[in-house]
């Protein structure tokens, strides 16, 4: 049987809401049954069908717009392993619950106690932005450079980059290609002028907009946070838009 009442969980997850929940769920369901008998182990097809549900309940409950497969794959046919009455399963330290990964398996009860590693893959597919042609490594992206597609989320370690205002105008930290859906690791801000070019700053409160001009004391990345000295003397901060606008919320 599974014992799962003293299992501790080590593991690094993305997408916390969702596989804190998977975890969750693999240490805290109804026991199945797991005995070793000879061939093929029963609590390989008993992992895949409990986690199978384990997925079906975390996609019922509504966690994340992601559709998650998990599949099971096989012990190492070297290995013999004496008869066990429980199998616990835990979380290796430093497991990820994410693309190719494995799950502990340890018997508590039997004539030989054993501790194996089984391999499981967990996909986790949903919307994505995706390179719909070649991009030059440091080119500017712009919203024309990909479209929405369904992808494995968890294919790659880095992020998905899902929301379009986080990508576009970045620049492209290395060459890609169609079907490449965009990823954290290949995008960095775009620097769009120096300390010392004259920038428009523009005010923004409830129902108006100020503008005026200004010198940049800091280089310009789009998207993060730059000094500004207006015409009075006055220095501010604010963000920048584009390669000469910096907006400061009032």
């Amino acid at each position: 049987m599974f014992n799962t009442s003293t299992t501790s969980v080590h593991a690094h997850i993305h997408l916390p809401g969702l596989l804190a929940v998977l975890v969750f769920l693999l240490l805290t369901q109804v026991p199945v049954c797991a005995q070793v008998t000879g061939g093929k182990p029963e609590f390989i097809e008993a992992t895949q069908q409990w986690l199978d549900k384990a997925v079906a309940s975390v996609r019922t409950a509504g966690v994340a717009p992601l559709r998650m497969e998990v599949t099971v794959g096989e012990l190492d046919s070297r290995l013999r392993l004496a008869p066990c009455a429980k199998v616990e399963p835990y979380i290796p330290v430093g497991t990820r619950l994410w693309g190719k990964t494995r799950l502990g398996l340890r018997c508590l009860s039997g004539s030989t106690k054993w501790n194996v590693f089984l391999p499981v893959t967990i996909k986790a597919f949903g919307a994505a932005w995706v390179i719909k042609g070649d991009v030059a490594s440091g080119a500017v992206l712009t919203e024309a450079d990909a479209i929405e597609a369904e992808v494995d989320w968890a294919e790659e370690n880095s992020p998905i980059v899902a929301n379009p205002l986080q990508w576009s105008g970045q620049i492209a930290t290395r060459a890609l290609s169609t079907g490449q859906a965009l990823r954290q690791s290949m995008i960095k801000p775009a620097q769009v002028f120096q300390a010392g070019a004259q920038v428009r700053v523009v005010a923004q409160g409830t129902g108006f907009q100020i503008t005026s001009d200004g010198q940049a004391l800091s280089a310009g990345v789009v998207g993060q946070p730059a000094r500004v000295r207006m015409d009075s003397g006055r220095v501010m901060t604010g963000v920048v838009l584009d390669n000469r606008t910096v907006r400061l919320e009032i």
